[in-house]
């Protein structure tokens, strides 16, 4: 499946000291397939599929680049620091009240170097959807990425299952809150 050209709809371009948060692009295809076919990064997310089906890259680019589209996905770009273009995508999706939920995935190349850390500060940094409330949710099998949102001020507010693709069951999860300024 080819990859569509961007919508008109703006997406601003956030940089940190190390990344730079931009629109998915459709040469990102190859990287985003490469990583989201390793299955463990498909089971620590609700949609990615295990095994990845050829076209879903594509389709995913697609959908990230529509007017339409349902959230604001952003590739986290490595270019100056590490001399890869995609690191991993973190996303926000608009909810009511000014709320949205934030989502995100690192390639495990870059697990554990403060990539996940930094893109999710910058981007509640720079607060895109202008929220007064960002929520989030981590399967109780990834403590690393609760303890990335505690970091970034999320505070916790209960348990709950979410039904994961990969896994074909519903996973246990923590859910968080964070306030903004």
């Amino acid at each position: 499946m080819p990859v569509k050209t961007p919508s008109d709809r703006t997406q601003p371009v956030i940089t940190s000291e190390r990344l730079v948060l931009r629109p998915l692009r459709a040469d990102d295809v190859a990287l985003l397939a490469k990583y989201s076919s390793d299955k463990r990064v498909a089971f620590g997310t609700r949609s990615i599929p295990h095994p990845l089906p050829p076209e879903a890259s594509a389709t995913f680019i697609n959908a990230a680049m529509a007017d339409d589209r349902e959230e604001d996905v952003w590739a986290i770009d490595g270019t100056e620091t590490y001399g890869v273009s995609l690191l991993g995508v973190i996303s926000l999706k608009a909810l009511d009240r000014s709320q949205s939920q934030i989502g995100y995935w690192i390639a495990p190349d870059y697990w554990h170097s403060g990539v996940a850390s930094e893109a999710v500060r910058v981007l509640l940094d720079n607060n895109p959807h202008d929220n007064r409330t960002v929520f989030a949710e981590v399967f109780q099998d990834n403590p690393v990425s609760a303890r990335i949102l505690t970091h970034a001020g999320f505070e916790y507010i209960g348990d709950a299952e979410a039904f994961a693709v990969s896994r074909n069951c519903a996973v246990p999860t923590w859910t968080y809150l964070r306030l903004m300024g």
